[in-house]
């Protein structure tokens, strides 16, 4: 697609790629073309999952640091700006994501896997916000989803000592998902997005929108969004087929078209 971000099809589950050696650097065109992949996947009808993944050594190590060097200040904030507005972007794909980690997700890299719905990592990955060893901190929302992830203390401690975790402690602390070993991780990733892209995409966008706004919102607006979004539901044909499967069938059988 792009010079460093290709999509890619697996049957119903579109692959955003990122294809930029040694170190999948987060350069603005790389971002750039991020942000276009975001935009085709978001508007595709056949693509009905997505697994976002970095390649089999590594996952992204961060922004590319060699371009820090130019910015002026207003230089900073523009490419602040963009890149938050493309990991909100992803971040709100209306459909389930899969970051499958292999080797490093470290600063913006750490920060784009989180954008997912899920994180699926390498028992040999590693994760981390090192950008306080920088002088900086996390500018692509690390401030903002690591403790909504794991909690405003852990969250704390991993971007003010900017260490490395390995893929056990992330899961343990509820960064990561799942682990498994690195030769493993694109395709249970790509597994698990098929049976999502097999599901009732409907429920599933209103379930992600109302998790998601929700969590930023008073738990009295939380619960009104999921009223209208539960309302909603019972006007699609695959809450009619899930209702009459269950009664004639049971739980579990249905059929869902994404309608």
């Amino acid at each position: 697609m792009g010079e460093f971000v290709r999509l890619e099809r697996e049957g119903a589950v579109g692959v955003i790629r990122l294809e930029r050696p040694p170190m999948n650097a987060l350069s603005g065109k790389l971002v750039q073309e991020l942000d276009e992949a975001t935009r085709e996947v978001t508007a595709s009808g056949d693509i009905k999952a997505v697994v976002i993944w970095g390649g089999e050594k590594i996952f992204a190590a961060g922004a590319d640091i060699k371009e820090f060097t130019s910015f002026t200040p207003a230089g900073v904030f523009d490419y602040g700006k963009t890149l938050q507005d493309a990991f909100s972007a992803l971040a709100a794909i209306p459909k389930v994501t899969i970051a499958a980690i292999n080797g490093f997700a470290l600063g913006g890299g750490c920060e784009l896997a989180m954008t997912a719905d899920f994180r699926y990592a390498a028992e040999d990955a590693q994760l981390g916000q090192p950008e306080i060893l920088l002088g900086i901190i996390p500018g692509a929302g690390g401030t903002q989803r690591l403790p909504r992830l794991v909690g405003r203390s852990r969250a704390k401690e991993l971007i003010f000592t900017g260490r490395m975790i390995k893929s056990q402690e992330a899961l343990e602390i509820g960064l990561v998902d799942r682990v498994y070993p690195a030769p493993e991780v694109f395709a249970k990733a790509v597994e698990a997005a098929q049976r999502f892209a097999a599901g009732p995409l409907v429920a599933l966008k209103a379930a992600k929108l109302a998790i998601d706004r929700g969590l930023e919102s008073d738990i009295d607006t939380g619960m009104a969004i999921e009223r209208g979004a539960f309302a909603t539901l019972f006007a699609t044909k695959d809450a009619e087929q899930g209702v009459k499967s269950f009664i004639e069938k049971g739980p579990g059988k249905a059929e869902f078209k994404g309608e």
